[in-house]
């Protein structure tokens, strides 16, 4: 299983449209093998799930989202974790123990005619 976080100085990064890196941990028996960092070549919102299609991902772990962004994922099979934060490695670590804090509900309201300010305050720092 591979396992992919919006990912920004160790930590999951809160607007994933945005992201500029992903952190991709590959799984084997519930614990993680490897994982690297992989840029996203400056594709960001719609483009990104195709970035983590080709990457074989299943499984997104990531703060603030949009709800294109989670359609578009949906259409290729890949699972959302949302609303997440801290650190990338911890928050994989919890996801493997099933124990990982998330929002199911998570959205950037930037996408959902919310004003910009409003993405700022789940930390992506604005725009």
């Amino acid at each position: 299983m591979r396992i992919a976080v919006t990912y920004e100085d160790g930590k999951i990064f809160q607007h994933f449209g945005r992201t500029e890196y992903f952190k991709v941990y590959d799984v084997e028996d519930g614990a993680v093998a490897k994982s690297e960092v992989v840029g996203t070549d400056g594709k960001g919102h719609g483009a990104l799930a195709g970035v983590l299609e080709e990457l074989q991902v299943k499984i997104l772990i990531c703060g603030g989202i949009g709800a294109g962004a989670r359609q578009g994922l949906g259409a290729v099979g890949i699972e959302i974790f949302g609303g997440v934060s801290g650190d990338a490695d911890t928050a994989v670590e919890s996801f493997l123990k099933g124990t990982l804090s998330f929002n199911p509900d998570s959205q950037c309201e930037e996408h959902e005619g919310g004003s910009h300010g409003a993405c700022g305050e789940h930390g992506c720092g604005g725009h």
